[in-house]
């Protein structure tokens, strides 16, 4: 019996899986390709991101060396073992709809 409650909502809400999945998959993003990628506003980006970052789930690093500031962001090891957890559950999820 699968236990729905062990769904991750942090990490299950339609954007912050985006990000969660698009950080898995390539290490470390710059905010301006998260944004390009997902499609997204600067506030709405910005908004997911802060949550991310206070659940320790990714780190933001933010480069000043630059003629522009550059905001990049990576999954934690935190944030990467609680991403496998809720995609092994949405994998068991799928696997009993499949019968």
């Amino acid at each position: 019996m699968i236990d729905f409650d062990q769904l991750d909502r942090l990490i299950h809400e339609k954007s912050r899986l985006a990000i969660m999945t698009l950080l898995s998959a390539r290490g470390d993003w710059s905010f301006q390709d998260l944004k390009t990628e997902l499609g997204m506003s600067d506030g709405n980006l910005i908004t997911h991101m802060r949550t991310l970052v206070n659940a320790s789930y990714v780190e933001e690093d933010c480069d000043q060396s630059g003629s522009r500031p550059r905001t990049t962001y990576k999954l934690t090891t935190t944030g990467r073992r609680a991403f496998q957890t809720h995609i092994d559950l949405l994998e068991a999820i799928v696997k009993a709809a499949k019968g």
